[in-house]
């Protein structure tokens, strides 16, 4: 009876050891909240690996967004993750003051994808149609310490103000700040995220709104990595003409305990799959191999650097 209970784990072994077989590879991929556009481009990203990707599951974890992700990724909680570059750069230095009690030294760079556009957006009735008019009266300013949050810090400083300058300041995801614009309990609501995010096409076709610009001065004035840029006329319902603003360049963002092998499959499935992204949210139209490997500011990863080189995009 023993001799055959040990041949038996012998021939299990034997098939789980043999040349060629392979262990199962885990992608968690971190994304945001489900209003936003993080999330629905990782959902898509998870059944192209798990449907391309041999011996691989997949995860998609809705998060509070960057600065989460960022320090999910660096504890070993997430192989992919979505950020705003302002964060990144933040977390590869430690600055404490944006959420990185230490320099997250296990960073590397999938590769640049879309620009998030900061998007202003107050109910008409309010009364707010520049960054000056937000002064006493309530903003919901992103999740706490999100990479939308430190957008929004930003912006406001860049035009002179902060957050003692603001009646009310509310801590919301872009879906729950929607709700209570409908409700008129709240003001205005800053989005860091693609064109056409789901919370605001809502928040338009339910009830006016103003898209309040933020002028090129103080975009120059913030700098690196943000730039100027326009919210084209019709992005949402109501809005007919052009809104200069903000942009920060997002990056697939992965560490260096991910295989070199896996990262250049992750990386290489991106750039192959871009239809699927599109379809997954308008925000994939951006994505663009040219510039996928440039600007970050945390090293690329290896895998990824690899299929760069073999697209002819980096030397």
């Amino acid at each position: 009876m023993n001799s055959r209970l040990i041949a038996a784990a012998v021939a299990t072994a034997a098939i789980f050891f043999a040349p060629g077989a392979q262990a199962q590879s885990f992608i968690n991929i971190l994304t945001g909240g489900t209003s936003g556009v993080y999330y629905p481009l990782g959902v898509a990203i998870g059944k192209i690996y798990s449907d391309k990707i041999a011996n691989v599951k997949t995860q998609v974890q809705a998060t509070k967004a960057s600065v989460e992700n960022l320090i999910l990724l660096q504890q070993g909680r997430g192989e992919l993750a979505f950020a705003l570059g302002d964060s990144l750069k933040a977390a590869w230095e430690g600055d404490e003051e944006a959420g990185f009690k230490s320099k997250l030294d296990r960073l590397r760079t999938i590769g640049a994808i879309y620009p998030n556009y900061i998007q202003i957006v107050a109910t008409s009735d309010s009364g707010i149609k520049t960054l000056a008019d937000l002064k006493g009266k309530s903003l919901s300013v992103g999740a706490p310490r999100s990479g939308t949050e430190l957008n929004s810090r930003a912006i406001l400083a860049a035009a002179g103000m902060t957050y003692k300058n603001i009646g009310k300041v509310e801590y919301l995801p872009f879906a729950e700040s929607v709700d209570l614009m409908k409700n008129r309990q709240l003001n205005a609501t800053l989005q860091s995220a693609g064109l056409g995010v789901a919370s605001l096409k809502d928040l338009s076709t339910a009830t006016e709104i103003t898209v309040v610009s933020v002028p090129k001065a103080v975009v120059d004035k913030i700098g690196p990595p943000f730039v100027p840029a326009t919210i084209p006329a019709n992005t949402y319902t109501g809005q007919d003409k052009d809104v200069p603003t903000a942009a920060v360049v997002n990056y697939l963002v992965t560490s260096s305990a991910v295989s070199d092998d896996l990262a250049y499959q992750m990386t290489r499935l991106i750039f192959e799959s871009l239809p699927e992204l599109v379809n997954a949210h308008a925000a994939g139209k951006e994505i663009k191999l040219q510039t996928a490997a440039t600007g970050s500011p945390v090293p690329l990863h290896p895998g990824a650097i690899r299929y760069y080189r073999e697209k002819g995009v980096m030397k």
